[in-house]
């Protein structure tokens, strides 16, 4: 048999487009770790700093080493672009203020599972197809299953801190992508991030004080927002360079599980077998949603 009789092989199919796919799965995977592990830091850090105390430090110490790097200009852009950065920077500090405070109260894996609500529901109105709304059904299943664990186990105000940030969370894609078409490269979110800092540091001062200041938690402090920010942007950066966005939201999807990971290996935090299903059925529903959205959109006639 000739050469000429066998396949020609698709630049996917490549070892090296293979490789490639391999190490932007690790990526991801990386980018997502470091940030659920960053919340870890942050759930340490509570007792020294308070809540505000500490998202004030990741916010300001992101925004200060994103200033740092983008070196943003301030000139040249129009009051839409202006707005939509000043709503990006509100929807960052409602995002981390609320989360921080569920984690403060519930454990960390099902905080992020009840977060990741706000994302998939905007991923089903986005959608608008019956087989989207299955899935968020599944979600809905696992979000019941993980009140029969006991929502009041898991303290009511943290439950409703964690949808509050999911629901930020969704703005926060939204205004991203806004902020994302007006100004060049990062500018935006060094802007949007130095908001938020500035909108954060009085409740953050008045919690923390001159705790903030201490080398030990200042160290901390740095600690997070490379975890929690400049690694993972990073990270997903890079990733999203060398596979299709469907499958990095896919594994997107999986946030939920390794921020259990994170909790039990840092916190100490158990869960049963039960609010662990739950979580599994959030995920399913997450990566179930985003193939249909996927499917949908490579459609002809799709835009």
């Amino acid at each position: 048999m000739t050469d000429t009789l066998l396949p020609t092989p698709s630049p996917a199919d490549t070892p090296t487009a293979r490789r490639g796919g391999i190490a932007a799965v690790g990526l991801v995977l990386g980018g997502a770790l470091s940030v659920q592990f960053g919340s870890a830091v942050a759930a340490l850090l509570f007792p020294r700093t308070g809540v505000a105390g500490a998202v004030t430090l990741r916010l300001t110490i992101s925004a200060l080493l994103l200033l740092v790097v983008c070196r943003p200009r301030l000139r040249g852009h129009d009051r839409s672009a202006w707005l939509a950065a000043g709503a990006f920077g509100l929807a960052l500090a409602g995002m981390n203020s609320l989360f921080y405070q569920a984690i403060e109260r519930i454990p960390l894996g099902p905080a992020v599972t009840l977060e990741v609500l706000g994302p998939l529901a905007l991923s089903v109105f986005g959608a608008r197809r019956l087989a989207s709304w299955g899935w968020a059904g599944l979600a809905l299943a696992g979000v019941a299953l993980l009140g029969q664990g006991g929502f009041d186990r898991l303290n009511p105000a943290g439950v409703a801190f964690a949808f509050g940030a999911g629901a930020m969370w969704a703005a926060y894609i939204v205004l991203s992508a806004r902020v994302g078409g007006r100004f060049p490269g990062a500018d935006g979110l060094a802007l949007a991030l130095t908001l938020a800092a500035l909108v954060t540091l009085p409740l953050g001062i008045a919690d923390g004080g001159a705790v903030l200041l201490d080398p030990q938690v200042l160290a901390l402090g740095t600690a997070l927002a490379v975890l929690a920010s400049g690694l993972p942007y990073t990270l997903e950066l890079l990733a999203l360079r060398r596979m299709p966005t469907a499958t990095f939201a896919v594994l997107m999807s999986l946030g939920p599980a390794i921020a259990t990971l994170a909790g039990w290996l840092v916190l100490r935090q158990a869960l049963t077998l039960l609010e662990c299903a739950a979580i599994v059925l959030v995920i399913a529903a997450s990566i179930g949603a985003v193939r249909v959205n996927a499917a949908a959109a490579g459609r002809p006639g799709r835009r």
